[in-house]
């Protein structure tokens, strides 16, 4: 993600740009470097996701729509911040960094304080500070995968980061799940060496990660104004559209889970073990999917894993109950992440000037955020009133008729698009 080659005297895009007569590698030292630090961080993160559906209805007894509530902070509440990030880590051409460093270390902190919430209003309060971290260090991070990266070899770089960044989300539910079998106080330990890893991960990036103020790159001043405004490139515009329509169908993954508990009657005690197949097939197919994205086009390759969850949900609504169901949801589920995450990103990037990386692609990331806290919350109250099934079908319908809108949409000046 950040640079590995770098001079005080240099920016971020000319720090990682290969010395005369050498050959630029496939995929840059700094998304190697990044990369270490997101899958230390995501095994610090996924210890916590993976058991807080469980314990927030289970242990706390919210309600689904309670629970929407929260998932909805805990997924959407970043936006509020992607751009407050995008725009300093902008400023100054090398804040890049410290920016991304400053939000790993708001969400290390917050782990430790859910060990004293223990109600509505304070667990709300500590996962909108996690996710004010995450909103932080996303569009910094984002931005500098894509300045490392030539534009023919940007869906590759990015789906070697997320390829990663998984490594730590399938290691993340295992350590939660042992340690849910092997203590007394199961949520409060898990909770306690989420902390400890956050903080390692927070270390790494310190003392391995190459940053430092650089000069400012050609091209427009970085302001928020000046981030709204690249919404008036025709390409830039429908990529953040699109993004914004899919994003109001997408359940989150927490929903998804809970309604394969529900349908194969999980016991509790494997609940954590559920998100292992997502993270599995996300790291499977996030850099095959990169790379084929270069090759064939990143939008067809995007609108392809929104039809892999679109697939998922149907296969949740089906009468079916085989042994076979849960690995066939979760993969696809995997399958949608590694079409869509990494690839958006790559997409937009071809779209946005390189003084502007960061605000650029904090836009495409806020509009996807806040659709996606809707989305959860329309779900969770949907649950509560109709019941999960009528929620998913009512979610699959939605998500058939954004992407034939996303469709008609689709941007025609990008690379690989």
């Amino acid at each position: 993600m950040y640079v590995a080659d770098s001079r005080a005297s240099t920016s971020a895009h000319d720090a990682v740009r290969p010395p005369a007569g050498r050959r630029r590698a496939a995929v840059a030292p700094t998304v190697l470097a990044l990369g270490t630090v997101s899958l230390v961080t995501d095994v610090s993160s996924e210890m916590v996701t993976a058991v807080l559906p469980l314990y927030l209805v289970s242990g706390l007894g919210l309600s689904p729509l309670g629970f929407g509530l929260l998932d909805g902070v805990y997924n959407g509440f970043s936006a509020l911040v992607r751009l407050v990030g995008g725009h300093f880590a902008d400023r100054g051409g090398g804040r890049h960094k410290w920016i991304a460093g400053l939000g790993y270390g708001i969400s290390a902190v917050c782990k430790p304080l859910l060990l004293v919430a223990h109600s509505l209003t304070p667990i709300g309060i500590v996962l909108a500070a996690d996710r004010t971290g995450k909103g932080l260090r996303t569009a910094p991070r984002d931005a500098l995968i894509s300045l490392s990266s030539t534009p023919e070899t940007r869906g590759r770089a990015f789906g070697v980061h997320r390829a990663m960044d998984t490594a730590g989300a399938l290691l993340g539910p295992l350590v939660a799940f042992w340690i849910l079998r092997a203590t007394v106080d199961g949520y409060d330990a898990v909770f306690t060496v989420s902390f400890c890893v956050a903080a390692a991960g927070v270390l790494v990036l310190v003392l391995f990660v190459p940053g430092g103020r650089g000069a400012r790159t050609v091209g427009p001043r970085p302001t928020l104004r000046a981030a709204f405004a690249l919404l008036r490139r025709r390409d830039l515009r429908r990529i953040t559209g699109c993004a914004l329509l899919l994003g109001l169908a997408t359940v989150s993954d927490s929903f998804v889970y809970l309604l394969l508990q529900r349908r194969l009657g999980v016991p509790d005690r494997w609940f954590a073990l559920l998100p292992l197949g997502t993270a599995a097939a996300f790291l499977l197919l996030a850099v095959p999917l990169g790379r084929l994205a270069d090759r064939v086009g990143r939008w067809t390759v995007f609108l392809a894993g929104h039809g892999a969850l679109l697939a998922g949900y149907g296969l949740l609504l089906g009468s079916w109950r085989g042994t076979a169901l849960p690995w066939l949801v979760l993969a696809l589920h995997g399958c949608f992440y590694a079409a869509t995450d990494g690839v958006l990103m790559a997409a937009a990037s071809d779209s946005v000037p390189q003084a502007l990386r960061s605000s650029g692609l904090a836009v495409v990331q806020t509009g996807q955020a806040l659709t996606r806290f809707v989305c959860s919350l329309l779900f969770g109250a949907a649950w509560t009133v109709w019941g999960d099934r009528a929620a998913l079908a009512g979610a699959a319908v939605a998500l058939v008729g954004c992407a034939a809108f996303a469709l008609a949409l689709r941007p025609k000046g990008v690379v690989g698009a």
